[in-house]
């Protein structure tokens, strides 16, 4: 695991001086741990690390069995079937890929009452991309309306996955649009119960414009644990 650890410092520094060269907070780290074991997860929560990213419920599900002597944060940043919302519902702290109400009501009627409310996040397909999950930005307002009174839920912000290959500026200009939505969302809900302070933008391949725009939190995989393993549990 010493790779892994080296790894971990690297991307945290990384982040820390992006953050400081910019004069701006420095967002949290989510580890996207899809795809890899669970005793890699343990280790980087022995280095410090609580939240963790999973993108199939199936997965995550076993992961959870095996990691539930620790205090993890589990965040769901995958898309949503309606059959799997009242697992994720019970069993997540955050998710990170909501686009349609009827997902959202789900969560929140499926939501334990013992639990705080569920924190979300919209997701919206900045780039308009067919091969992408999210709302448009002309979908979100109206989307973000319904949502922020459904009783279980609390919506925190937004959530986006640029065009891959775009070069720094155009992957910038993509995550300053996503801040600049937050923010006509946040003055459309003023008043309301939704805290909408998260900015969900940023992986390994683009993390620093991502921070440059305004993220508060950035989902980092492969640079954390390296490439993808094989042999986890099939995704579903």
């Amino acid at each position: 695991m010493i790779d892994l650890e080296q790894r971990y410092f690297s991307v945290r520094q990384r982040i820390s001086t992006t953050a400081q060269q910019l004069k701006q907070d420095q967002p949290c780290l989510l580890a996207v741990s899809k795809k890899h074991p669970a005793d890699a997860i343990r280790a980087l929560f022995q280095l410090g690390q609580r939240q963790f990213g999973e993108n199939y419920w199936q997965e995550a599900e076993e992961k959870m069995q095996q990691l539930q002597d620790l205090d993890i944060e589990w965040h769901f940043i995958g898309p949503l079937q309606s059959n799997k919302t009242r697992a994720v519902a019970a069993n997540f702290a955050w998710v990170h890929s909501v686009d349609r109400e009827k997902i959202a009501q789900r969560l929140s009627d499926q939501r334990p009452a013992g639990l705080a409310p569920l924190n979300v996040c919209l997701q919206v397909n900045i780039d308009d991309e067919d091969s992408k999950s999210g709302v448009t930005p002309e979908q979100l307002l109206p989307l973000a309306r319904k949502i922020s009174g459904l009783p279980r839920l609390s919506l925190r912000g937004l959530m986006c996955i640029p065009r891959a290959g775009n070069d720094p500026a155009q992957q910038q200009r993509a995550f300053q649009r996503l801040a600049q939505l937050q923010a006509d969302m946040k003055s459309e809900l003023r008043g309301s119960n939704s805290a909408v302070d998260t900015l969900s933008m940023g992986m390994s391949a683009d993390l620093e414009p991502a921070i440059a725009a305004g993220s508060t939190l950035v989902r980092i995989g492969t640079a954390l644990f390296g490439d993808r393993q094989k042999n986890v549990t099939n995704p579903s």
